[in-house]
């Protein structure tokens, strides 16, 4: 009997389901960053393993859409509850529960769904003991599963209990496939994920990237990628003193698209100034959204 299903993973901004999708595939396939919001897309990991497939989903976090941008993100959200076959709901172990279980009501979920209390290692025994008993309280989650993403404790149990859930049926990919996002989204994922980390404030969400050109050549991997900004002073902060601050972006960008890839790559990074980019349908389009 082999089994088959779309995992969902929800929670407020910053709870760690881009940490726990990265731990359960062991690859790095979404962004992280200590800033809320970092993620914006629907990104797919797949775990096939002999008798089973998961099809999990990290949505971006859950918030009130400011932009046009942030209603694109939170359309991602909705049209994930509405194909999963099991709901991960993931919280911060050190943050409010009432807050998140109103959150998780708000949701009106249609699938089973399995409450993933994260940071427990952030816990003493007696206060964990305690939430988790709070948790299944709660009564709408087929069960409570304690874990720490980072750590990736938990995370095999977890993923026990999800196959328990899942309704039977064939592989959704070939059994190699680790994501359904293209080569050329990862690399623009990897390179935002450096804005987030070397630029303050709100700097990093006035920003999309874009890759231009994606060639494999004999020796290397030629990337031309296009950073948008909003203004002409975050296009100024981006270059930096005599273009400083981008040729520091695009090492630690490069270093990471390597470890990716596996092999040498080229990168070359340009920097646009589109006005309200964040609010004009046609350029959110364009830039994938």
């Amino acid at each position: 009997m082999h089994k088959a299903g779309f995992v969902n993973i929800f929670g407020k901004p910053n709870a760690g389901k881009s940490t726990l999708l990265n731990a359960i595939i062991g690859e790095k396939l979404a962004i992280i960053s200590p800033k809320v919001q970092t993620t914006r897309h629907r990104i797919t990991g797949v775990v096939t393993e002999p008798g089973f497939q998961i099809v999990f989903s990290d949505t971006p976090g859950i918030i009130d859409p400011k932009y046009r941008l942030h209603e694109k993100m939170m359309g991602a959200v909705k049209s994930a509850l509405e194909d999963a076959d099991v709901a991960l709901l993931i919280m911060d172990a050190k943050d409010d529960l009432s807050e998140n279980l109103e959150l998780f009501d708000s949701l009106r979920l249609k699938a089973p769904c399995i409450l993933v209390v994260n940071k427990t290692d952030l816990l003493k025994k007696e206060e964990l003991d305690d939430l988790l008993a709070r948790c299944n309280a709660w009564g709408k989650a087929k069960m409570v599963i304690p874990i720490s993403a980072l750590k990736q404790t938990g995370t095999k149990e977890m993923i026990s209990k999800i196959v328990e859930l899942l309704p039977e049926g064939e592989p959704f990919y070939p059994e190699d496939t680790l994501t359904d996002k293209s080569m050329r989204f990862l690399v623009a994922e990897m390179i935002r994920e450096k804005i987030f980390q070397l630029f303050e404030e709100e700097i990093p969400y006035h920003t999309a990237v874009v890759v231009s050109q994606f060639e494999e050549k004999a020796t290397l991997t030629k990337i031309t990628a296009e950073i948008i900004v909003t203004r002409d002073t975050q296009k100024g902060i981006i270059l930096g003193e005599k273009g400083q601050s981008i040729k520091k972006l695009g090492t630690l960008a490069r270093t990471e698209i390597e470890k990716f890839i596996e092999r040498k790559v080229f990168l070359e990074l340009f920097v646009k100034v589109r006005g309200k980019w964040r609010d004009s349908d046609l350029y959110l389009k364009e830039y994938g959204y």
